[in-house]
């Protein structure tokens, strides 16, 4: 019987292991490093994140915050992104999505070294609330890490498919400037921020109430502000970006 790659990958990395295959693709258990025991947390076969996956795997990292203080994590990443249906709208994913990452930030905050590895697929918002939400995030050799599927990309920027592909060559450099591509999904989370705002709360002080309009004053502020303060972006590992040009 051919192993499940995820459980080769487990194979490779702990002396054993004892790693449950669940539901929604779920991937939860243990495993012993030199007698150390390790959580893992994750998903296998490209899972989508739903409403139903999100919360199993926040509920897997809250569970070793409260059985397990201080064991170190590590989040298997091999997904497609979040999923966009119907049921996942109406239940609010991106609300389940964002509990995810606060619960991998409350983790690391609370003193749980948490680190992700790619080996499989890592997809635009399923990435960024997983391997982004760790304190490191390694992909192995063969992963691959989109943020967007490709053929989408390919009617938006109206770039032939075939070419398009051509730039993702694995000798490919996209672009060398990973904070400026930080900073521009910092405003975008600004934007995708502001439609909730309602009339009440930021919008009140805007004459026109179009969600729209107060996401794209609420992400111009945000980067104002970052521009007026720059020692805002720094925390740990300040001196690696101290160079960095917030106008990019």
């Amino acid at each position: 019987m051919i192993a499940h790659p995820t459980d080769r990958l487990l194979d490779s990395l702990f002396d054993r292991h004892d790693v449950r295959h669940e539901d929604h693709k779920v991937v939860a258990g243990e495993g012993w490093l030199d007698g150390r025991a390790v959580a893992v947390v994750g998903t296998a076969d490209r899972a989508y994140i739903g409403v139903e996956t999100a919360l199993a795997l926040a509920g897997h990292v809250l569970d070793v915050l409260r059985d397990h203080p201080g064991r170190p994590i590590l989040l298997v990443v091999d997904n497609s992104g979040q999923r966009l249906s119907r049921w996942d709208e109406l239940m609010g994913n991106n609300g389940v999505i964002a509990h995810l990452t606060t619960c991998l930030d409350f983790a690391r905050r609370s003193g749980h070294r948490v680190v992700g590895v790619v080996h499989g697929l890592a997809v635009s918002g399923g990435f960024m609330a997983t391997g982004m939400a760790t304190a490191a995030c390694h992909a192995l050799p063969g992963a691959e890490l989109r943020v967007m599927v490709p053929d989408a990309m390919a009617r938006i920027t109206r770039i032939p498919l075939d070419r398009l592909l051509t730039l993702f060559d694995a000798d490919s450099i996209l672009t060398d400037n990973i904070w400026g591509y930080l900073w521009g999904k910092l405003a975008y989370g600004a934007m995708l921020f502001g439609t909730a705002l309602t009339n009440t709360i930021g919008g009140a002080d805007v004459d026109d109430k179009r969600p729209e309009v107060i996401a794209a004053l609420t992400a111009a502020e945000l980067v104002r502000s970052l521009l007026r303060k720059p020692e805002a972006s720094r925390g740990a590992g300040a001196e690696e970006r101290a160079g960095h040009d917030a106008t990019a």
